[in-house]
Formats: C-alpha cells, structure tokens, sequence
C-alpha cells in the first residue's frame, strides 16, 4: 500500500482570501502526512500574483507544485467558487468559502453535486447551500426538475497560527507606528470597500454605512474616538488609495456640519506580523464591521487574539466564533441586494444583512465610555476562540471530515508486471539423428 496520490487546484499564489484560505489548507494537509500532495496554481481574478515567492515561509510549497495534469489523481480537490467544479480524480472535493448572501445561484449547487462531498468555512454558508433550491425544466424530456444539494457539505473553519496572531506589548511593535493618529482611542475596521451602489449605501462591507455612523455619532462631541480604515478598493495602487479617500470625502459631506470625528486611510497589504501589530497598537481599541455578510470574517477571528472588544454584525459566518455574550452582535433584518450588488456570485433575488445603524451607534458609545467591561468579556473571547479555532484545531477538523467522508488514505502499490524469462529445458528426450538424405545418382540409359 502506497500514499494516495492528492493534487490541490487552488489560487495558493496570489494576494486574495482564497489565497489565504488555500495555504493554510494545504499546509495542514501537507502535515498530515497521509498523502503524496502537488499543487496546481490557479489564478484568481484580478488579485497580484507570486505571493509565495515574496514570501518566504511559504516557500516549502514550491517543490509541490505542478503546472499540469498528466495522470488521474487518486483525489483531486478544487478551491474555488462552485460552479467551476469538476471532477478529474478518482475521488473529488470541491472547497469553497461559502456566500455571503441568504441564498446561491443553481449553477453552484450543480457544482457542488458533480463532486463526492463539499467544504465550507462556516455553518452560515452550509445552511445558505443546503436551502438553495431551484426548479428547472429539462431540455429535452421538458420535465420540471429540482435543482438541491444532494451531496455532503461538511464546515472547516479558518484556524489561525498562534504564532503570528497574538497579544503583543507595545515595545514589540516595530513597523505599525501610526504616528499620524492623534487619538488616544481608535476603532479599526479591515476589508474591502466593494462595489455598490453608494446612493443607497450597499457595498456589501457596508463600510458606507460604517463611515456615516461613526461620523454621526461623534459629530460635535468634545471627546473623540478615530476610526481606523485598513481598506483598499481592488488593489494597492496610488489611484485606488485616491479613490478610496474620495468616497471617504463622498460621506463626511452628506453627513456635513464641523468638527467631525478623524477618519484615517491605512492603505496597501500588510503582512501578517505587521496586521497583529495593527491588531495590537495600543490606540486601537476595538474592532468594528457592520458587514452585510461573510463566508467566514477571518480578520474578525484573528482580531480575537488581540483580546479587545469586537462590534459585528449579528449575522453570517463570523457568528461561529463570536459569542453573543463575550462580542457586541447587532441587530438587524435581512434586504434584497440593490441591483448594483448583482453579480456572478449574487443573484439577484437573493438578500443580506442590514444593520441597524441606532444599534451600531449605541454599541460604540458603549464600547468607548465602558471600556474596561467589555475587556473583560474580550480576553474571554480571544482564550476561547485559541482553544477552538486554532491551525492545529483545524488540521484535527480536516483529518476528522477525511474519515466521516471515507477518503481514500492509502491505495494499492502499482506492482510492475515482468514477463518471465523463458529458458530451454532438458526434458529427458534424447534428440533424434539428423536425418541424412542419400545422394542421388544418375543411371545409365542402357539397362
């Protein structure tokens, strides 16, 4: 018996979340050691590339890459979006990070029944697919179908290295200075300000509906906390930090009126040593989303390990590891997507998560005038969540969901076929005289 073949298709390369995601998942299993792992680089969107390369701890995974496929792999598993799913190995699993909507697009679930079994990053996103269900009529028979999952869909969380995201002292902040932040108290916001429509405030991070509260809520008061953006648009360019402070400018002059709160831009990627120096920087006080909806909110979690207070949306994938009692979760009620949210990925029937922005105000006022108690309940949180949501609880998870779904763990040896070799061998028989043809002569005529 041998290891079992497994290839990886995965954007292991590039500066996204799947990218993330797909390192951190082969890392773990890599480290399992059940299996002859390779890796097929995908590309993802418009995201830069080469993360691998600039960064290098990760470069252990070079030597697994491969850039075709010339042999059916004993698994074969694809981190993606679920409609791009096939199944090229002996045995298939689709991994995907969820959605961030109530419902997804029947192309998705197709994909996700071509494959043996599915992950996900949280329950949000298994409950979201699991309720999908659309009626199509066949193309030849004109039968209505229905279109529902039927395959297993198991949750594998987003585990966090202990090592990189962690309490740190003030003293051992080297790179993330902050000199320009002029308060002593700041709330910190990460993610991307994606496409919406403004006028109706529905980019799906909400981050609109962040500024224009923040702005509102500290409007004319004395004393001031900041808000921190660690935001970028689509990338990490001059011109999109441009943007990014012009739609800024865009609220602070609906909301108008002096002396507003500070808003400030923290613009570009950060490694992850230098995002828990962020986390950790002793004027960040809290972390705050108002998000519509995450697959799974991996900034929130690894915020946690800071042990300071979360604000969050009281909705998707991060209310698997944000307890209702430890981190401020606000109410709020489901509504359709504007038009302009409609995508590949978002249909648009489908709806997220509005939150209630009265409720968000009095939560940061709560957070700001009562610090102390909710750092109580934050260092609960952060010790809970390192006990459960860890990479090492993780890869235990993934070994776990490999058993439930009978993955292969070890296969037959391929034993070469030889043909033997024939040898004359001596029966026994004496071998018969070499039969000796008597010479013909010729006769005479005469007789």
């Amino acid at each position: 018996m041998k290891k079992p073949t497994f290839i990886i298709s995965c954007p292991i390369d590039t500066y996204s979340g799947y990218g993330a995601r797909s390192r951190d998942l082969v890392k773990a299993i890599i480290e399992l050691d059940k299996f002859d792992v390779k890796i097929m680089p995908q590309r993802w969107g418009e995201t830069p590339w080469n993360f691998c390369t600039d960064h290098k701890e990760w470069s252990f995974l070079n030597k697994h890459f491969i850039h075709k496929l010339e042999y059916q792999p004993d698994i074969w598993m694809q981190v993606t979006i679920p409609n791009e799913f096939q199944p090229v190995g002996k045995f298939n699993i689709g991994c995907t990070a969820g959605m961030e909507t109530n419902v997804c697009n029947q192309e998705w679930i197709k994909g996700l029944n071509r494959m043996n079994f599915n992950i996900v990053s949280s329950n949000h996103s298994k409950h979201v697919f699991n309720d999908s269900v659309w009626k199509e009529v066949h193309n030849q028979t004109k039968q209505e179908m229905m279109v529902k999952l039927d395959k297993p869909l198991e949750v594998l969380f987003e585990g966090f290295d202990t090592n990189k995201f962690k309490v740190i002292k003030g003293k051992d902040i080297k790179e993330i200075k902050l000199t320009e932040l002029q308060e002593s108290f700041a709330f910190l916001f990460v993610g991307h300000f994606i496409a919406g429509n403004d006028k109706v405030n529905d980019d799906r991070k909400n981050v609109h509906g962040l500024i224009r509260s923040f702005l509102e809520n500290f409007k004319g008061k004395k004393k001031k906390p900041a808000l921190i953006l660690k935001m970028s648009g689509s990338g990490a360019s001059y011109t999109d930090r441009h943007r990014m402070l012009e739609k800024i400018d865009q609220v602070k002059k609906e909301v108008g009126g002096d002396n507003l709160p500070n808003i400030y831009l923290l613009h570009g990627e950060l490694s992850d040593e230098e995002i828990n120096e962020l986390y950790n920087h002793p004027r960040v006080k809290a972390m705050i989303s108002l998000t519509r909806g995450e697959g799974f909110g991996r900034p929130l979690l690894e915020f946690t390990q800071s042990k300071k207070p979360i604000i969050a949306s009281g909705w998707s994938g991060h209310t698997d590891f944000l307890d209702k009692e430890l981190s401020i979760l606000l109410p709020g009620k489901l509504k359709k997507l504007d038009r302009t949210s409609v995508n590949k990925w978002f249909i648009e029937d489908a709806q997220w998560f509005d939150v209630d922005l009265n409720a968000a105000k009095m939560a940061m006022n709560s957070v700001y005038n009562d610090y102390d108690n909710w750092l109580i309940k934050a260092k609960k949180q952060g010790t809970l969540n390192k006990e459960n949501f860890s990479f090492d609880k993780m890869k235990d998870r993934i070994l776990e969901i490999f058993t439930n779904q009978n993955v292969p763990l070890e296969v037959a040896s391929k034993v070469k076929f030889q043909v033997p070799t024939l040898k004359k061998k001596d029966d026994g028989i004496k071998k018969l005289p070499k039969l000796k043809l008597p010479t013909i002569k010729p006769t005479s005529g005469n007789e």
